[in-house]
C-alpha cells in the first residue's frame, strides 16, 4: 500500500463537472492498494499518515502531525501510484490491486482515517474520472509505503 501525502490549505474534488468533497488545511492522501495489500496494511498504513509529523509547529519546524492540528483529509484512491514504467514508454498496472479487492481496502483506509481522526473524511469516487484543485502548503509532498 502506498500514499502520497500532499499537505494542502484547501482541496475541491469534481466528478463530471459536480464538486463531491472539499476539505479546508490538512491532508489530500492519493491512495495506491497493492495486488498483496490486506487489513494490516490498512492499519499500519493509516497510523503512520495520520501520525506523520509534517505540519509547522509554533518555531516553523514540521513537528506536528494532522491529528495535532486537527485538520482535515481527502482520501482518493489511484492505481496509477503502482504503474511499472522499467519497460517501454506505455505504464503496466499488474500489480494494482483489482477492484473486487481494491474497493473494500480503501473503504477501510477512509473508515479508519475517519475513526482516528473523530471526524468524517473526504473522498473521490472510486475509478471515476475525478479533477482535483488544491493548494500545496510548502510545498509539502510525502510518498509514505507499507510493503506488509
Amino acid at each position: 500500500m502506498k500514499a502520497v501525502l500532499q499537505r494542502v490549505n484547501f482541496c475541491e474534488l469534481h466528478v463530471g463537472g459536480d464538486k463531491i468533497s472539499s476539505i479546508g488545511p490538512g491532508l489530500l492522501i492519493l491512495l495506491g492498494i497493492h495486488e498483496k495489500d490486506n487489513e494490516t496494511s490498512v492499519e499500519n498504513l493509516v497510523s503512520k499518515v495520520l501520525k506523520m509529523r509534517i505540519f509547522s509547529d509554533d518555531n516553523g519546524k514540521m513537528n506536528k502531525s494532522v491529528l495535532d492540528i486537527m485538520g482535515e483529509v481527502m482520501v482518493v484512491s489511484q492505481f496509477t501510484l503502482y504503474a511499472d514504467t522499467k519497460k517501454g514508454n506505455r505504464p503496466s498496472f499488474i500489480e494494482a490491486a483489482r477492484p473486487e479487492k481494491a474497493i473494500p481496502l480503501y473503504e477501510l483506509f477512509k473508515k479508519e482515517c475517519s475513526q482516528q481522526l473523530g471526524k468524517e473524511v473526504a473522498s473521490g469516487i472510486f475509478g471515476a474520472d475525478m479533477k482535483i484543485t488544491f493548494l500545496n502548503d510548502g510545498p509539502v509532498t510525502i510518498i509514505v509505503e507499507d510493503k506488509g
